[in-house]
This record gives C-alpha cells, sequence and structure tokens, in this order.
C-alpha cells in the first residue's frame, strides 16, 4: 500500500515527538537522581520530640519525673503541660539533599533554612550545643524563680558575672564568679537592677561597682561605654537564686530557653491543690524570666504540629509570637496569646472550668509585641 508524502511526514513527526518525549523523561530521571544526591545549603526545621513536664522520661533506664520537688507538699496532677522542641535535619558535614528540601518547602509543618541561621561560620557545634546546654539551665532557674514567686514564697536573688568581654571596661577589674551587690552604692539584686543602675550612671564617669569574690568584698571604679543606645560595662551577667526547697529539673539532649514557661506551670501544677489545667491535654512553648514575662522563640509552627501530633487540644503561644502563629494555625488545636505567666494560669484556669475561653487574647485578637 502507497502512502502519501503527508502520511509519511506526519509518522516521521510522530516518531520524533516519541523521542523527544523518552529524552525529556530520561534527563528528569538523571537530574532527579543526581539532585537527589548533591548539598544544599539549607537545613530543615520539623517538630521534635513533645515532653510532658507533669510527667517522667526514662533516664539510665528508670522513669525520672521531668520535675521533681523536695522539701515541700507536692499535690496530684494529670492531663498534660507538653513542651515542645524543633528537631534540625542536616549539619555543617551533611546537608539534607535537594529533593528532601523541594519536599519539606511544600510540608506546613516544616521550614527550610539557611544552614547559617543555625550553625553560624564562626561558632562550632560543640560550642553551639553548649550554648543552648547553657540556657535551658538559666531557663530552668528563671522558671523556677517565676514560679516560686508566683505562689507567695520567698528567696534570695543574686547576680554574677559569668563573663568579662576582652578589651571591655571591666577587663582587670571584675572576674567570672564576681557577685555584684551593688553600683554607686545602690543595691542590685536583680540583672533589671543592674542595668537600671549602669544606665543611671552613664558613660565617661566611673561607676562604683561592689563585689562579692571568693566571700571578700572587692571595690571596682569601672567607667561604662555606650553600646547601641544604653551604658554597659561589659560583662556577662547571670541570675542566681537561694530557694527554699530543692527543685529539680530533668531533661537531657535538650537544650535552649523556650521550655521556661512550661517549666513554670509544671512546678505550680506539682505545688498547688487540684489541676491547674483542669486535666485537659495543654501544649506551649515560650521563655521565661524571673518576673514572669513570657518571651518569644523559634520554630513555633513547628512546635504547633507537633503539639497537635502529641494530641493537645490548647496551646499557649508567646503573644511576641503572633505574627509566626496567624494563619498557620494546624486544625484541631486552639491557640492562646500569653505574655506573662499570669496571663498563662488565667488561660489555664478557663480551660479547666470551660468557661471564659472566648474573652482571652489569641492572635486573631492581639497584636504581637516586639
Amino acid at each position: 500500500m502507497l502512502r502519501s508524502p503527508e502520511e509519511i511526514a506526519a509518522e516521521r513527526r510522530t516518531a520524533r515527538r516519541r523521542t523527544t518525549g523518552w529524552t525529556v523523561l530520561v534527563v528528569a530521571l538523571v537530574l532527579g537522581l543526581v539532585m537527589s544526591f548533591l548539598p544544599t545549603p539549607y537545613v530543615i526545621e520539623q517538630p521534635g520530640p513533645v515532653f510532658d513536664t507533669l510527667g517522667s522520661q526514662e533516664v539510665d533506664g528508670t522513669e525520672t519525673p521531668l520535675i521533681s520537688i523536695d522539701g515541700e507538699t507536692t499535690y496530684p496532677t494529670s492531663g498534660t503541660l507538653d513542651m515542645l522542641t524543633v528537631s534540625v535535619v542536616g549539619s555543617p558535614e551533611q546537608t539534607p539533599s535537594w529533593a528532601e528540601v523541594v519536599q519539606a518547602y511544600f510540608d506546613s509543618s516544616k521550614a527550610v533554612v539557611p544552614l547559617e541561621s543555625i550553625y553560624p561560620p564562626d561558632v562550632t557545634t560543640e560550642e553551639r550545643d553548649e550554648q543552648n546546654a547553657a540556657l535551658m539551665v538559666d531557663s530552668q532557674q528563671e522558671a523556677i524563680a517565676a514560679a516560686l514567686s508566683s505562689l507567695g514564697y520567698d528567696f534570695t536573688t543574686s547576680v554574677s558575672v559569668g563573663s568579662v568581654s576582652k578589651d571591655s571596661p571591666a577587663e582587670g577589674e571584675l572576674e567570672a564568679g564576681d557577685i555584684v551587690t551593688s553600683v554607686n552604692g545602690q543595691a542590685v539584686d536583680s540583672i533589671d537592677e543592674l542595668r537600671a543602675a549602669v544606665a543611671e550612671n552613664g558613660t565617661g564617669k566611673p561607676a562604683v561597682v561592689d563585689v562579692t569574690r571568693d566571700g571578700a568584698p572587692v571595690e571596682a571604679s569601672i567607667t561604662p561605654i555606650t553600646s547601641g543606645d544604653t551604658s554597659v560595662l561589659g560583662i556577662g551577667v547571670q541570675a542566681s537564686f537561694e530557694f527554699p526547697f530543692d527543685v529539680k529539673i530533668q531533661l537531657d539532649n535538650v537544650g535552649g530557653p523556650s521550655a521556661g514557661m512550661m517549666f513554670a506551670l509544671g512546678i505550680i501544677d506539682k505545688l498547688s491543690e487540684g489541676e491547674l489545667n483542669g486535666g485537659e491535654k495543654v501544649a506551649g512553648t515560650g521563655t521565661i524570666s524571673a518576673d514572669g514575662t513570657v518571651g518569644p522563640i523559634g520554630g513555633i509552627r513547628q512546635k504547633l504540629y507537633g503539639a497537635r501530633d502529641a494530641g493537645a487540644d490548647y496551646f499557649l503561644a508567646p503573644a511576641s509570637n503572633c505574627d509566626e502563629v496567624t494563619g498557620h494555625v494546624p486544625d484541631g488545636i486552639r491557640v492562646f496569646a500569653v505574655a506573662t505567666l499570669d496571663d498563662s494560669l488565667a488561660a489555664l484556669s478557663a480551660i479547666s472550668s470551660g468557661d471564659g475561653m472566648d474573652a482571652l487574647p489569641s492572635c486573631d485578637t492581639t497584636t504581637a509585641a516586639g
């Protein structure tokens, strides 16, 4: 059977299209395979383990309470007061593949972030882990102070020098471990009081800083300098507390300060009759200071999904994180915005009773601070 020139040309075009299609498919598969192994300049944040501050974890084969209190009466609890974590997929030594990055980009529970934002090039992984561990220890002490203060317990507070910056006014005058007692004769019992006293002194004139070093009084004359819009001595400080009884927080392999608020609530619940959360499943996050101020944290979207996956029905979010929360709340969880420990307690009271929740601030009705 003879074919016309037009039919022959059509068959050739069809064959070329088939060849081109297979070529494109093969190239795409090869590119996909190659990209799945190529390193990227990103890491992936995703929901991490969830810990109930009212519960326990296994330590050396033994179930150990996250919060244990000795020397004071404690009461039964129920429900949960979950603290959340964020896991990071990738490291400077092994970053995620492009295939993993693309997959995470389209997953609302994950975030793709630049490698340097998690692992700064001038900070080693060991230094980063040490910093996060120190932040966790400090946040635990602040949480205990905030909780006991809320419950009306008396305790003493002191401010100690954690570090002295090189070439700063304090170099050679103060040492790590010094306990600051006064500035220009003005007693110092908190970090805020120290900052206020140095700011009042201003720059250009010496400040008389009294400290206790190895149990002995030492007087130093230090001229503050300007850093940003404030006066500084060039020291890193930390608050130390003497509590009336022993409160121990045991949580291994977790760093950073973001669990502070939930630790404080867990301590209050254990030291209070009744159930602070009414037996409900509540999760939350936020830093805490001794005066009860709740501060912002990182990775809140991943923590929202972690809370939902852990079965929480309610979530306490720092008001200063509201801009990251609005529009990103997973189904099945209700979020309340809190700026102080008192706000968190008010939210738990409403959750416990089932009354007044609609009147509580949420990220849709609260303007984010900071």
